[in-house]
């Protein structure tokens, strides 16, 4: 079976990506992939560290602020289009399958023009451009929130959940010790995404020194972006701060509670291990669709939100300890949110991929 897989921007499409390809080479003994992203984004360094066949094409997003700098836009997607028709003409590939990101838009289009069979992940509650746009284009739309089903085709939407939940399942658990936390004391990690947030930055680092000397131990992920700008806090033994983890779903497997974004892998992801969790949605994303993601959990009771506006030493203080002190509370919504999770969602991406190649 030969695979193009195109994602790309974030990890929320990136990680996705990789899951329903370790997916397929487990399932096939005999796989050929080749991985088209953007130029400049993260799936450029990621994937071909993985050893997996790359081709970066130059693609930007629409800009909604700014009307007349879409003509760049529009001239950068046709040139991806023809770009995408020789890359597919070269690899043959028996199916295109997108995992987000607007990379995917040309390249699936071209994919559809070629006669390839395609099929589209959607991560979000609320479809993103690329996929709104392909999706009349796609023979298959995975969502991984059933209140997505409604905003496709029915003829053509199937409901498999995140792969990333299969993924973090399977994944072999890092202990805090390893990381150089004591194992007899809590661990709460903080993450707010792949590349970190500058909205958050200054309120994450006005957190920290909240965080020293207490009796459970603090994780800061700062994002690779923003790394630099946390040196010169002065933290206690109990906390540590890095730029990135590799192997953030390994920890998680060992960790009490989470301070996070609401993107759609991490959804999955802590609802596949029932974490519980404390959201705080990005309020820059497309139609709030991270507020979205984060509601359905909380209206089941499977996680805390506090908005951006909200979020201050003294809530994110008080909300931690709430969860970490009250036993019969954090063992109800670690009990919701894995009533929420799919353990076999990228199985059942992988059925759908052998339906449509044959």
């Amino acid at each position: 079976m030969k695979v193009m897989v195109v994602a790309g921007g974030t990890g929320g499409h990136i990680y996705p990506a990789i899951a329903i390809m370790n997916k397929i080479k487990e399932e096939e003994k005999d796989v050929e992939f080749l991985y088209v992203g953007t130029t400049d984004r993260m799936e450029k360094d990621i994937i071909p560290k993985l050893g997996i066949p790359f081709e970066g094409i130059e693609m930007s997003g629409l800009n909604r602020k700014r009307f007349f700098s879409n003509f760049s836009v529009m001239y950068k997607f046709f040139s991806a289009i023809r770009r995408s028709k020789k890359i597919i003409k070269e690899f043959q590939p028996d199916i295109v399958v997108g995992a987000g990101g607007y990379i995917t838009a040309p390249v699936l289009y071209a994919a559809h023009k070629a006669g390839v069979p395609t099929l589209i992940h959607e991560q979000n509650s609320i479809p993103g451009l690329s996929n709104k746009f392909i999706s009349s284009f796609s023979n298959c739309i995975c969502v991984s929130l059933p209140n997505s089903l409604n905003l496709f085709p029915k003829e053509k939407v199937v409901y498999t959940g995140n792969p990333r939940s299969e993924e973090i399942l399977g994944a072999k658990p890092l202990s805090r010790e390893e990381i150089g936390f004591d194992k007899d004391k809590k661990l709460v990690i903080v993450v707010m995404g792949s590349l970190g947030s500058v909205t958050m930055t200054e309120k994450i680092k006005e957190l920290i020194p909240s965080f020293n000397n207490k009796d459970y131990q603090v994780l800061i992920i700062t994002g690779k972006n923003y790394y630099d700008e946390y040196k010169e806090i002065p933290t206690s033994d109990n906390v540590k701060v890095v730029p990135f983890m590799d192997n953030l779903i390994n920890l998680m497997k060992d960790a009490d509670l989470m301070v996070s974004r609401a993107g759609a892998s991490t959804i999955a992801e802590i609802t596949a291990i029932g974490l519980p969790t404390i959201l705080v949605p990005s309020p820059y994303v497309t139609n709030n669709h991270q507020y979205k993601n984060a509601k359905e959990l909380e209206d089941h009771g499977a996680c805390v939100i506090v908005t951006e506006e909200d979020f201050s030493s003294k809530t994110i203080i008080q909300e931690v300890e709430r969860l970490l002190d009250d036993e019969k509370l954090y063992k109800e919504m670690s009990e919701h949110s894995r009533e929420l999770g799919i353990d076999d969602s990228a199985t059942r991406i992988y059925q759908e991929i052998k339906k449509l190649v044959g």
